[in-house]
């Protein structure tokens, strides 16, 4: 397959060849804890045991890096068993790292009540002010800035090749979590990222059936460090989840196209709507990430947070009375979510600085049909 083929040509193609023994256009699920080998040291293809690798595993791998225009893909059985992967390969006692001040919870408390406890520090600063950023990293001290843009659940936007130049100029590395964007609607190893991070029980499965993690990255000694991690720590992607993930990334761009589509008019909806404070969705020319969003990425995504002017039994009320938006926490999947961040998503952050609106509703748009979409809001908010 050409380098330059289309982003679904290599979404479909990419790792997964028909089998050479049987012609299978879908790559197999490889059920098998071990392979035989020919004599003592006699690894075929390179598979000796499951965690080390395994051929349905490699297939994903292979097919995220081609994704993101990077040369090696890590798959893990969680978003955050990736990332504690990364963080044991980069990080070391003494350690200091930037990350958002409105970062996920869960990697908010992998830093604050894992990792802390080993010696690695955490800063956290507003990465939408470039300035901030250059403050807040040490120069010679600095491992990493860890960037999440859009921003979960506030979808603040991040100036990734912005970023990318104080960190590189502090010899610090580039981490963003591409979860909310996708592969599809943002490059960051392009605009000059080091490693991509994912939760790819999220848009890259994309129907709520899988739990999975990735990494990425486009530097041979940084990869041969994580594929070392990822086989000492053995947080692994099992076959099965490595081949639903794989089926998902097939339909990516179709799928992201109609989020988006639907996510921007529920925005519109929201922004006009009496009952509503505010609508934060990066497709709003209010949004002040919006230039630079038009810019970073392709469209804007299917997640949107608005705030209930009435307060926080008001959004807990919204959140109950909705029909066909479950309320459930993750995204990214083909049925729409809603949930209360202060509450569920984000309860690990409560009395932090990162804890979050209670007054916050947060939106995963799925594909249905918008007006269904628009009109059940439109009752729960009544």
């Amino acid at each position: 397959m050409s380098d330059s083929a289309g982003f679904s040509t290599r979404a479909i193609h990419a790792g997964q060849d028909p089998d050479p023994a049987t012609g299978a256009v879908i790559p197999p699920i490889y059920a098998t804890s071990t392979f035989a080998q020919d004599g003592v040291g006699g690894i075929r293809g390179g598979y000796e045991y499951s965690r080390s690798a395994n051929p349905t595993r490699a297939a994903l791998e292979e097919c995220m890096a081609a994704l993101e225009g990077g040369s090696r893909g890590f798959a893990f059985a969680s978003g955050l068993a990736a990332e504690d992967t990364l963080l044991r390969t980069i990080a070391s006692p003494g350690s200091h790292l930037v990350i958002p001040n409105d970062a996920y919870g869960g990697t908010f408390r992998l830093f604050a009540r894992v990792h802390q406890r080993w010696g690695i520090e955490a800063t956290t600063a507003h990465l939408t002010d470039l300035e901030t950023v250059e403050a807040a990293v040490r120069p010679g001290r600095t491992t990493a800035v860890w960037v999440e843009t859009p921003t979960n659940p506030l979808l603040n936007v991040v100036d990734i090749a912005g970023v990318a130049e104080i960190a590189h100029a502090a010899g610090a590395l580039v981490i963003v979590d591409n979860t909310f964007a996708s592969p599809y609607l943002q490059q960051p190893l392009a605009l000059g990222a080091d490693i991509v991070v994912h939760s790819t029980t999220k848009y890259c499965g994309g129907h709520s059936d899988v739990i999975g993690g990735a990494l990425v990255v486009d530097d041979d000694e940084l990869a041969e460090q994580l594929r070392f991690h990822q086989n000492a720590i053995g947080g692994v992607a099992s076959p099965f989840d490595s081949w639903l993930v794989l089926r998902g990334l097939k339909t990516l761009a179709v799928r992201m196209e109609r989020h988006s589509d639907n996510a921007e008019q529920v925005a519109a909806f929201l922004d006009g709507h009496p009952k509503v404070s505010q609508t934060l969705y990066p497709g709003l020319p209010s949004h002040p990430g919006f230039e630079l969003a038009k810019r970073q990425m392709r469209r804007f995504g299917g997640m949107v947070t608005f705030r209930v002017a009435a307060g926080e039994q008001a959004a807990l009320d919204v959140c109950a009375r909705t029909k066909l938006f479950i309320l459930g926490e993750s995204l990214g999947g083909v049925e729409s979510l809603i949930e209360h961040p202060g509450r569920m998503t984000h309860a690990s952050v409560v009395g932090t600085e990162l804890e979050v609106s209670p007054d916050l509703i947060r939106l995963s748009v799925g594909i249905e049909d918008v007006e269904d979409l628009i009109a059940d809001l439109d009752h729960a908010l009544a």
